[in-house]
């Protein structure tokens, strides 16, 4: 469990899926999501795959770059349910200042609103490592200023990225019809 002192954003938006509860697969989704469809998700996606982590979980790997800052996410499947995902990512981070990490815990839900529509929810939560909070006290920047100036790009990122993810949940759950 993350320290929430170290905590730097909690994230969370809705939207909804167009589909039946019954057709959702996040886990699905998320690892077969093809790099067309991640990068058609943000324009700060840039790419997207999957492996499986050392212990045999699956392993979804995203590069983007929010707040100009280039990020690699490693996550792994921590809970993995057909209509709820949680993924952890000890994500390296380049900075203009140089190399370090931050831990991502990223969480996809889907409630059923009725037959035909389900509310996708995207949370994200990041928290500072001791290797980050070394590099930022190396560099005399205060984890308080860090995070407030980090707060609101993640948020903004997470806002707009949420709808783009709901409609391509949406598009494979039908897929099959």
């Amino acid at each position: 469990m993350q320290s929430v002192e170290n905590q730097i954003v909690d994230s969370s938006f809705s939207a909804i899926i167009n589909a039946p509860i019954e057709k959702i697969d996040i886990p699905q989704w998320c690892f077969t999501l093809s790099e067309k469809d991640y990068q058609g998700c943000s324009p700060a996606h840039i790419a997207a795959g999957f492996t499986t982590a050392p212990d045999g979980r699956r392993m979804s790997i995203n590069v983007e770059t929010i707040g100009g800052s280039l990020m690699v996410q490693h996550y792994v499947e921590t809970l993995g349910e057909r209509d709820h995902l949680i993924l952890d990512s000890d994500s390296d981070v380049f900075t203009p200042s140089g190399r370090t990490t931050i831990h991502v815990t990223w969480e996809l839900s889907a409630k059923r609103l009725d037959d035909a529509k389900c509310e996708f929810t995207n949370r994200v939560r990041s928290y500072a490592t001791d290797e980050m909070l070394g590099f930022l006290d190396r560099q005399g920047i205060p984890f308080d200023i860090f995070r407030t100036q980090r707060q609101p790009m993640s948020i903004a990122h997470n806002k707009g990225e949420t709808p783009l993810f709901a409609a391509s949940i949406e598009r494979a759950a039908l897929r099959n019809d």
